[in-house]
């Protein structure tokens, strides 16, 4: 659970860094320390070895071999530091050694090791093991050296001295005490130092951020913090109020809104009772005129002027009662009586009416229908009605110049759901911007002589089955409606 903080992740990921970093750097210098002081060691015996070499020699040329002996013995007692001195043959056996003990015997094997590797120092261990630095040196047969050895051989012997490393590893250990003590405490001082610096400029205004971020989710928008800096926390808390002011602005014009909402439904439900009232008071006025005015229509003879006239009468009596009829289906919907039918059935029909009316007889009509769809499960009366009107609509916009009208349809799937998609598009002049968002507003219209609940009532249909409307319009380049309907569960597939 601790992890889960950013804080602490923050405070232990900076802590292991520096712990790598000042660790790396720590090693480094005990390394360097260490190399110093066995280098030291290595100066100390290579300097031993050149002055022993140079006190032996003379008494080697003459052959004065008990001197050697005497003075290796000397000089190995003389430095605390010698392990040993000693004169070995290339075959392994000691010659003269500082303690007489080991004269005729095998060399260490770390020692001849050096040796046969030809290798001419190192450390090694000895038989009670400790380490120590050796150093070899060939003895070459020397012209001085042939009376005694012969010419055959080219080395006659090795000078090997042993120098104990015991004092520079207790030199290395303090170090590494050192080392190992002064790295941690200053890791722990800069651990808690990081943590004070985190913990008291981070998580309490965190901490306190969240509290306050806590009151605005459950309503509270008179929270407000006081910025203490002005680096990026300051800076947090300075956005945060700002987006609380926001937020409050917001509520209080969303409740202005809201409120203005609500009358404006009441005054369109009251419109919708008075609309369905008067509708109900002309519609049979309405079709006693129409028919009294096709009966004198078909009274006058076809060259009689009156008849024009009186067919203009006939046209407007029936716009009339369309908008009757819009107003009663607004005002109380008919129920509608769903069945399993096919999308591309009832586009093919709604397109096949639509063609009798007089504006498309310019307007190229293309059919895009993917078949096979799922049976949908709708009024297919409604569902028609909703069609009909959106291609006369698309008609109507291209009429004046033409175009071509699209009915498609398809399978989609959106918000995990499957979706029968019927798309109607036109290459009108399109819907401005400022009102393509009204457009399904009852009583909204841009038309002459348009009621406004077209798009209203298809909204309506559409939504009662569960389904979606949509509108997308680029100026100049048309129009493009969305119908969505739902795919019931059970999967039924359209017979074609």
């Amino acid at each position: 659970m601790i992890f889960k903080s950013l804080t602490t992740r923050v405070i232990v990921i900076l802590i292991s860094l520096l712990s790598v970093g000042i660790g790396t750097f720590t090693y480094l210098n005990f390394n360097r320390e260490r190399s110093q002081l066995i280098a030291g060691a290595r100066e100390n015996t290579v300097l031993l070895l050149n002055t022993i070499e140079r006190s032996i020699f003379k008494s080697m040329s003459i052959g004065d071999t008990q001197d050697v002996q005497t003075m290796l013995q000397m000089v190995g007692h003389s430095h605390s530091k010698l392990v040993g001195v000693r004169i070995y043959h290339p075959q392994g056996i000691i010659l003269k050694s500082s303690r007489p003990a080991e004269v005729g015997t095998a060399v260490p094997a770390g020692d001849y090791q050096l040796f046969l590797t030809n290798r001419k120092e190192g450390i090694v261990a000895t038989v009670s093991g400790d380490e120590v630095f050796s150093v070899s040196r060939p003895i070459y047969n020397q012209e001085i050296c042939h009376r005694c050895h012969g010419r055959k051989q080219r080395i006659i012997g090795v000078l090997n001295i042993n120098y104990s490393l015991a004092e520079t590893n207790r030199r290395i250990a303090e170090a590494t005490r050192l080392f190992v003590v002064s790295t941690g405490a200053i890791i722990l001082f800069c651990a808690a130092a990081i943590s004070f610096v985190i913990v008291r400029f981070v998580r309490q205004p965190l901490n306190s951020i969240i509290g306050n971020m806590a009151l605005v989710e459950q309503g509270d928008l008179s929270v407000r913090m006081i910025p203490r800096s002005k680096d990026e926390i300051g800076r947090l808390i300075t956005s945060f109020d700002s987006m609380v002011d926001k937020l409050d602005r917001a509520k209080q014009e969303l409740e202005r809104y809201h409120f203005q909402q609500m009358e404006r439904a009441d005054r369109l439900a009251s419109m919708g009772e008075m609309a369905a009232g008067i509708a109900h008071e002309i519609k049979n006025p309405l079709a006693g005129i129409a028919a009294a005015m096709t009966i004198i229509h078909e009274d006058y003879s076809d060259d009689d002027p009156r008849k024009e006239i009186i067919a203009e009468v006939i046209a407007q009596v029936n716009r009339l009662d369309k908008t009757v009829n819009d107003l009663l289906f607004f005002g109380k919907p008919t129920p509608p009586e769903p069945a399993y039918a096919d999308i591309n059935d009832i586009l093919r029909k709604t397109l096949l009416f639509a063609l009798q009316h007089k504006g498309g007889k310019n307007i190229d009509k293309r059919l895009d229908l993917v078949e096979g769809l799922p049976a949908i499960f709708v009024d297919p009366k409604q569902v028609q009605q909703v069609f009909l009107n959106l291609i006369l609509n698309a008609i109507q916009a291209m009429q004046a110049e033409g175009g071509t009208l699209t009915v498609a349809s398809s399978l989609a799937t959106a918000d995990g759901a499957t979706w029968v998609r019927a798309t109607i598009t036109d290459t009108g002049s399109g819907i401005p911007e400022p009102i393509i968002g009204k457009i399904f507003t009852p009583f909204f219209t841009t038309k002459a002589q348009g009621t406004g609940l077209g798009l209203a009532i298809c909204h309506k249909l559409i939504t009662q089955h569960g389904g979606r409307i949509a509108v997308t319009s680029e100026g100049g380049k048309g129009t493009m409606f969305t119908i969505d309907l739902p795919v019931p569960t059970n999967g039924v597939r359209s017979e074609e």
